[in-house]
């Protein structure tokens, strides 16, 4: 597939006007002529549920979890509510990425988790959808519910947040190469794919648009996720789509208990709690932070510069790409058996949850350094070239993720006997018994057949 020419931030004048503030929600509907524009579009999508999943992390982990920290203990309680919200966001934002990325195994595509590096302000995506991490407070609540509001809510985006260029003009439809399209909202997005896959379905039939192995899909029983659907044809496509919009933005203008909903209810408690205590502050004085400067980041990048936070952040990063190392064999994987393809899954779990997480709070107590005096380094989610997560070959992914599990198991024990940090023993604790659990899942003639 071509990849389509980005938006061109050099090309924004002043006095041009966001569609959102204009009273109007910007585009029409998506053009989707090939299997390549619906791919690209699948892509879009993918990278938006990483990075929205991403940001809504970010903001987790900032917040603060203890009374010596300036919070009284109904405070904190409100707070440890905020957080368990937004865990369960977070959750179904990774259902989402794992359901647009079996859309896209249907139509014989590979897994996308690669994106631009925070932040991503300008020239990625449509005027209007911008993504950069921010501690929990209101400025990242506003953004949220704009990122989440249902199609057609005319609202603008949080103070920082703001469209700086445009999207390019739809063409004629007889491009033979993917190009970029204006979108207004998360959920017009979806649409537009399902109605891309239901005009690829009428032209060229169900048979030559789902060519992709069903294997290639994520399975429910390998994440536990009842929701997990499989893509086989048009009326699958709908299922997903309607589940994917429902959680965001509601059913049927019901969004309450959707994650604009969960937003705005989050908003209103912290306004009335600031409004009793002025001087409320719950998340922690938090900078995304860089260990070296990334070259695809749309605005300057805070770095990192105290010796052990740098370390630790490493860590972070190292985690993070093992992760996605073991989600993109999951989705490409050849000869393993079942029980091999299910630890995958399990692998991807077990590194979120027991290495991105402690780690992602353990840098929010760390500092930065002397340039960014008093500021606590937040984690950056640093991405690396695209073609290292994509591990083709069987035996040496495995032994690649297993290399990687003793590095960083190893490393998380050194940093832990040099800071007493609870986060941090968990974390070198925890991946022994990962790295140990994949080495089990390791057969022993597939080791003796590679050697001859």
């Amino acid at each position: 597939m071509t990849v389509p020419t980005r938006h061109d931030p050099r090309r924004a004048t002043a006095g041009r006007t966001d569609p959102a503030s204009a009273g109007t929600d910007a585009a029409g509907s998506l053009q989707v002529e090939s299997r390549e524009q619906l791919v690209y579009l699948l892509t879009q999508a993918a990278e938006l549920e990483h990075g929205l999943m991403c940001e809504y992390l970010f903001a987790q982990w900032s917040l603060k979890r203890s009374t010596d920290e300036g919070v009284t203990a109904q405070q904190l309680e409100r707070i440890r509510a905020w957080e368990s919200a937004i865990e369960g966001v977070v959750m179904q934002e990774m259902l989402h990425l794992a359901l647009a990325t079996n859309l896209l195994a249907a139509v014989g595509a590979a897994p996308h988790f690669d994106r631009p590096n925070f932040p991503i302000l300008s020239g990625w995506y449509p005027p209007g959808v911008q993504i950069a991490l921010v501690p929990f407070g209101e400025l990242a609540l506003r953004h949220f519910i704009y990122l989440e509001r249902p199609e057609g809510m005319v609202m603008e985006d949080a103070e920082g947040f703001r469209a700086l260029d445009e999207a390019e003009p739809l063409r004629d439809g007889r491009a033979l190469s993917a190009l970029q399209q204006d979108y207004a909202t998360v959920s017009q997005l979806y649409h537009g794919i399902e109605d891309g896959f239901r005009r690829l379905v009428d032209r060229d039939g169900e048979d030559a648009v789902f060519l992709g192995p069903l294997r290639a899909q994520a399975r429910a029983e390998a994440f536990r996720w009842p929701e997990i659907m499989k893509v086989t044809d048009l009326a699958s496509v709908g299922r997903v789509v309607d589940h994917i919009v429902e959680q965001g933005e509601g059913a049927r203008g019901d969004w309450r208990t959707a994650h604009f909903g969960i937003f705005h209810g989050i908003l209103d408690e912290l306004k009335a709690v600031r409004a009793a205590d002025p001087s409320f502050e719950p998340a922690r004085d938090v900078v995304a932070a860089y260990i070296d400067e990334p070259d695809d980041a749309d605005a300057e990048v805070t770095l990192i510069t105290d010796p052990f936070t740098t370390e630790v952040a490493d860590l972070f990063d190292a985690v993070y790409e093992t992760t996605l190392q073991a989600l993109t064999r999951y989705f490409v994987h050849s000869t393993e058996t079942i029980a091999q393809v299910t630890m995958l899954a399990r692998t991807a779990k077990h590194l979120m949850a027991w290495g991105l997480r402690p780690l992602g709070i353990a840098l929010t107590t760390l500092p930065i350094g002397p340039n960014v005096p008093g500021r606590r380094a937040g984690a950056s989610f640093r991405m690396v070239p695209s073609t290292f997560y994509y591990l083709p070959f069987r035996d040496a992914a495995w032994d690649v993720l297993l290399h990687r599990l003793t590095l960083i198991a190893s490393r998380a024990a050194e940093l832990a006997s040099r800071m007493p940090s609870p986060e941090l023993a968990s974390v070198a604790e925890r991946m022994v018994v990962v790295r140990d659990e994949l080495h089990a899942a390791m057969s022993a003639p597939r080791v003796a057949a590679r050697r001859r």
